[in-house]
């Protein structure tokens, strides 16, 4: 078994549980190897850390799949499935939707699969794992039992790890659009076109959290939108009225096709640029009940984290000053690199600057199906929050 011997001088963070090896912490590799390949990992004084596959194309050179001296074989896989797949069935008893393996936090590095109702969409993002794809094939078709699996290989960064691009299916064969249930709320998801793997599960709990904001006299401003899911949520738990805005037509047109699946009549869908609309909405006086934000990630890297505050406080700073007095303000990050404390700070700023108190009742992140490793901190990247609003 080739031998990857780490440097003395580095974090101690697979010591820590962290699945994540650097081509920066690598001393020494003892042993020819092919990427892709298992090896083991040592310290500097030869103690043994891991396995995990090796990829010296990626800046994470190897990823731990397991920290005992195990085989690596086809019976790993369909365990480590099993095992996840368990989890979300203590966690969230009869979920026939969700994410069912979320990567390196199900100890399965490099590979996502949400379940869509029979249907599993698969999205494998590193070599190591797209070398054991008739493994991985084979656990979830013992687990699930799938009508169809459809693979959404169609992401950059398997460009990074030497991989090529790809979608379809993979086993079986059925519509790309398929109904799903959440919250008592059906969804049509794009598995083929849709983003990411079609629907955004890390939201779940979340989108059930607004329920005791929202009552037969609520008006609901929904902006990021997306396909609907906190506004049909709004809609579900009684709201009066609701207005959708997204900037994407096809997001909305998705929005307006859930709302006649559910049955829901009471909603305005606004094609613009959140941005502008909330600042026009500003200046037209309008007001709402209980404001939503929920933008895409504004911060892809480190780099942008101060372009991207600036981003959110100007949404949040709008969004504040559209909630009636003693009404409720929504607001959500899924980017990583802003932290927590980053985006209360701007919270903060953009409250003294709209000249708003917050009171927080609510507090959260990703939901059950998006566990988090305690020693990798990149599993933390979903903020939401919920404060009641007051004038000074």
């Amino acid at each position: 078994m080739t031998k990857v011997i780490l440097e003395r001088k580095r974090k101690k963070r697979i010591e820590q549980g962290h699945p994540w090896v650097y081509q920066s912490e690598v001393n020494r590799i003892e042993g020819d190897f092919q990427p892709g390949e298992i090896v083991d990992v040592y310290n500097h004084q030869m103690h043994f850390l891991g396995k995990g596959y090796i990829n010296p194309k990626s800046q994470m050179i190897v990823r731990i799949l397991t920290y005992k001296q195990e085989e690596i074989n086809e019976a790993f896989f369909v365990n480590k499935i099993n095992k996840a797949w368990q989890l979300r069935q203590l966690l969230i008893p009869d979920v026939r939707s969700c994410r069912a393996i979320y990567g390196e936090a199900d100890f399965l590095p490099g590979l996502v699969v949400d379940k869509y109702e029979d249907t599993l969409v698969v999205q494998i993002m590193s070599l190591g794992m797209d070398m054991r794809k008739e493994w991985i094939l084979k656990g979830l078709l013992e687990v699930f039992n799938p009508k169809a699996v459809y693979l959404r290989n169609d992401v950059y960064v398997r460009e990074l790890e030497g991989l090529e691009q790809e979608k379809g299916f993979w086993y079986g064969d059925g519509p790309t659009e398929v109904v799903i249930e959440e919250n008592n709320v059906k969804y049509l998801v794009d598995i083929k076109d849709g983003q990411k793997t079609g629907f955004f599960f890390d939201q779940r709990e979340n989108r059930s959290a607004i329920k005791p904001f929202i009552t037969p006299e609520t008006t609901l401003l929904d902006c990021f939108t997306h396909t609907g899911s906190f506004m049909l949520n709004g809609c579900s738990y009684g709201a009066k009225h609701v207005t959708a805005v997204d900037i994407s037509e096809h997001a909305i047109e998705t929005a307006k096709r859930n709302a006649e699946l559910n049955g829901y009549q009471n909603v305005d869908y606004v094609v613009a640029n959140a941005f502008d609309y909330l600042r026009e909405a500003v200046n037209e006086g309008k007001q709402w009940d209980v404001v939503i934000v929920d933008p895409p990630a504004f911060a892809k890297s480190a780099h942008a984290v101060r372009k991207a505050l600036g981003g959110y406080k100007d949404i949040n700073l709008n969004g504040l000053k559209l909630v009636k007095e003693g009404g409720y303000f929504i607001t959500a990050s899924c980017s990583f690199h802003v932290r927590s404390d980053q985006f209360k700070e701007m919270l903060q700023d953009a409250a003294v600057d709209a000249r708003k108190v917050l009171r927080e009742v609510h507090w959260s992140g990703a939901g059950y199906d998006h566990p988090k490793l305690l020693a990798a901190e990149e599993g933390s990247y979903l903020k939401f929050g919920i404060y009641e609003v007051h004038s000074r």
